[in-house]
């Protein structure tokens, strides 16, 4: 795809449907929340960008995707977003990617890099020399129940944060034993809390979602960066 396109950015989170269109400066938002349907999304997203001009759209959404389509509704989010029409509900060509996986190509800088993003949830990808695998990492078993229990935001609400901090460098020891990645990026609206970061990490920045929506195009899903 040409990159003179000009893309909308749109990442759905468990509080807030985030939007920038590239050339524009400042991103824009509008409240989400466990009732969030795909229809009433893409009406917030379409609100937030009002003025705005795009030719194309990338939608991340905090659920399984493959092949461009959602195949499982969002844990944390409402329902009907399986086999829901994005491109003819946005009316331009979209590309609709796990927004972990957004996150994570925004942020790469090459090698194979693991993502986390601390959230309402748990949104993991890994990226092996520009080519991106989305992953549910979040919802595998650890310790009584699953990693999204102990890192997501319930986990830090019901534990407290120092507890929860250690639990978070206690999932990225594991996991990055598991994967061996060259570098681990921790990202999500709950990044900031973290007082340190675990060894061999970095810390992201939410705006990355954004940067990952527009190289979506430019690169046609693949970095080389």
């Amino acid at each position: 795809m040409s990159k003179q396109r000009a893309v909308l950015a749109v990442d759905v989170g468990g509080s807030h449907v985030k939007v920038l269109a590239s050339g524009e400066s400042e991103s824009r938002r509008a409240v989400s929340g466990p009732t969030l349907t795909a229809p009433a999304m893409v009406a917030a997203a379409l609100g937030a960008a009002k003025g705005w001009h795009w030719d194309v759209v990338t939608v991340g959404i905090p659920a399984p995707v493959h092949a461009g389509r959602v195949v499982s509704e969002p844990v944390n989010l409402g329902k009907g977003w399986v086999g829901f029409d994005f491109e003819a509900a946005f009316g331009v060509p979209t590309k609709v990617m796990n927004d972990a996986a957004m996150q994570a190509l925004g942020s790469y800088e090459g090698g194979t890099m693991l993502f986390l993003g601390l959230g309402t949830g748990l949104g993991t990808a890994l990226i092996a020399d520009g080519h991106i695998e989305p992953m549910e990492i979040g919802h595998l078993p650890f310790k009584k129940h699953t990693y999204e229990d102990y890192v997501g935001e319930r986990g830090r609400l019901k534990r407290g944060n120092k507890r929860w901090r250690e639990l978070v460098a206690e999932a990225v020891a594991e996991l990055s034993a598991a994967l061996e990645p060259d570098s681990v990026v921790i990202g999500g609206g709950n990044a900031v809390k973290l007082r340190e970061l675990p060894p061999k990490t970095r810390l992201g920045d939410n705006a990355n979602a954004f940067s990952g929506g527009f190289r979506a195009w430019a690169d046609d899903g693949r970095t080389t960066a």
